[in-house]
């Protein structure tokens, strides 16, 4: 409401000042045609002049109408004051034109040509609403000017049919004046609609693309970017130059500029593009404004793909969670009586083949109760308790620790802190069971040697922070690297294979990720974090 007000206002504003620029020039006019007048009293001599007319008015009323027009020229009133200084400068006008004709022989001298060309102007200047009352002016002037001529020469009647006809045609001048200043001025109201409209509907877009979840950037053919939302800002390096123009696209995103490049260019680079930008895994869509020509520009929908996958990834793993948690209260309980049952048994005095056989029974209770866990673990993964701490000070906490609980020695397991101090927001139970899943992992498959294990801390980007678990082993075969994160899938014979997969759904439930990656010489584990200020 106080937007369309306020579109109101500045279009009355706008009308105004428009009018008095307009009067301007017909001031201009006024006193160019006034100095007409003066020269040509001046280079006609006095002889020339015929018996009807008189040189000397005449002179007098083209001086008068000269200082008229420049005092309106150089005092000209402001917008405010233009309803009323208008009409009476017209009037003024009308008189003046009538004077002169009457000092230049009457309406024979031709200059009554005048008035219709001030009826005109002043009837585009007044939007039509003083046309005809102009026109009613005009007309009884030149009728009281055509009376004083016919009773001071003794005129035959039939002289009226002149300015009779030239009064129809201020008349018809002022109504057609009239009518095209109407029609101007309903196109100017639908104009001025249309625009407040096209404003509303652009600030309904934009509201509605700063609600939307996806990141938006709207591209013109220049490659310019002309609009984006708030979920695009963290993408987007520079938005406005120091002058106040707009940037391109590759100067403010690199790796988006050059993919919507290729795809300006109809190069076929798929539907999903999927691109790494900050630690985040990132889908693009190309929209082009212009279905018939992309080369009008574009609108880029940015879409977080790490959260789709987590949120389609947690849907599908919902009931499966449900289900396996019921199962392992239920697998706990006649477990427990086994595992019981067993320890009585170990007590008796068996033979060495059956005690092997039962340490056996012994070591796969507690691989089943292990995978209980885990899978109630697992279960719990969405119950997080993110706090703020230093990243430096945890990871010397856990190297301590790691080292002390699974006797490793210092040397052995190395580590290299950032060299400047972050935080962190993370759930610091999840975290200690990430690190300790991933080091123990990598500590089993290494060569167990000086250095065998590393933990290295390094810095991606703006607030990205890397943790690297590296090891000197054989590392992941090339085939099964797809199925390194898949739950119960192990290479070792005492494994459940929900080590790395609890691990993951841990780091993505802390919105952060975890990755593997093939070394020349090793293998690494890289959990992506971000720093928070």
């Amino acid at each position: 409401m106080q937007a369309n007000t306020l579109n109101h206002h500045l279009s009355v504003q706008n009308a105004l000042s428009l009018q008095a620029r307009t009067i301007r020039i017909i001031n201009v006019f006024r006193l160019i045609l006034s100095l007409i007048f003066v020269l040509l009293s001046l280079y006609i001599e006095q002889e020339n002049w015929l018996p009807t007319q008189d040189a000397s008015l005449f002179f007098s009323l083209s001086l008068a109408y000269s200082l008229f027009s420049f005092t309106s020229l150089i005092f000209a009133p402001r917008s405010s004051a233009l309803i009323f200084f208008n009409p009476v400068q017209i009037i003024i006008d009308i008189f003046f034109i009538i004077f002169i004709m009457h000092a230049a022989g009457g309406i024979q001298s031709g200059l009554g040509l005048l008035l219709i060309i001030t009826i005109v102007t002043a009837s585009l200047i007044s939007n039509g609403r003083l046309a005809l009352f102009y026109a009613a002016i005009a007309t009884i002037g030149l009728l009281l000017e055509q009376s004083y001529q016919i009773a001071k020469w003794m005129l035959p009647v039939s002289v009226y049919s002149q300015p009779v006809m030239l009064s129809l045609s201020c008349f018809a001048t002022a109504w057609l004046g009239y009518s095209f200043a109407k029609r101007i001025m309903q196109s100017e109201a639908l104009a001025s609609a249309r625009g407040i409209d096209l404003e509303n509907l652009a600030q309904v877009n934009a509201l509605i693309t700063e609600e939307m979840q996806d990141g938006v950037i709207v591209i013109d053919q220049f490659f310019n970017i002309r609009h984006h939302n708030s979920q695009a800002m963290p993408l987007l390096v520079t938005i406005k130059t120091d002058d106040g123009e707009s940037v391109k696209l590759s100067e403010s995103a690199t790796e988006i500029g050059h993919l919507f490049t290729r795809w300006m260019q109809a190069e076929s680079i798929g539907e999903n593009l999927i691109i790494s930008i900050n630690n985040r895994e990132l889908k693009l869509r190309f929209e082009p404004i212009n279905e018939e020509n992309r080369l009008y520009g574009a609108v880029i929908f940015i879409q977080d793909w790490s959260q789709i996958q987590s949120a389609a990834q947690q849907a599908k793993l919902a009931a499966l969670g449900r289900l396996t948690a019921n199962i392992a209260h239920e697998i706990r309980n006649p477990l427990s009586a086994i595992s019981h049952a067993n320890q009585l048994l170990q007590e008796e005095d068996f033979s060495p083949q059956n005690k092997r056989m039962l340490e056996i029974v012994a070591d796969n209770i507690q691989r089943i109760d292990q995978i209980i866990k885990d899978v109630l673990e697992l279960n719990r993964r969405d119950r997080t308790n993110q706090e703020r701490f230093s990243v430096n000070q945890f990871l010397l906490e856990f190297h301590t620790q790691f080292c002390a609980v699974e006797k490793i020695p210092v040397s052995h397991f190395q580590i290299s802190l950032f060299k400047d101090s972050f935080d962190i927001a993370y759930d610091k139970r999840h975290l200690m069971q990430i690190l300790w899943n991933l080091c123990k992992n990598g500590w089993e498959h290494s060569h167990q040697q000086v250095a065998s294990l590393r933990l290295i801390c390094t810095k991606s980007g703006r607030a990205g922070l890397n943790l690297e678990i590296v090891d000197d082993g054989e590392g992941v075969a090339e085939e099964n690297r797809n199925k390194l994160f898949e739950p119960f899938y192990t290479t070792k014979s005492t494994g459940n294979g929900l080590g790395l997969y609890i691990s993951r759904e841990l780091a993505i439930a802390n919105s952060s990720r975890l990755s593997y990656q093939k070394l020349d010489s090793g293998s690494a584990f890289i959990l992506q974090l971000q720093a928070i200020h």
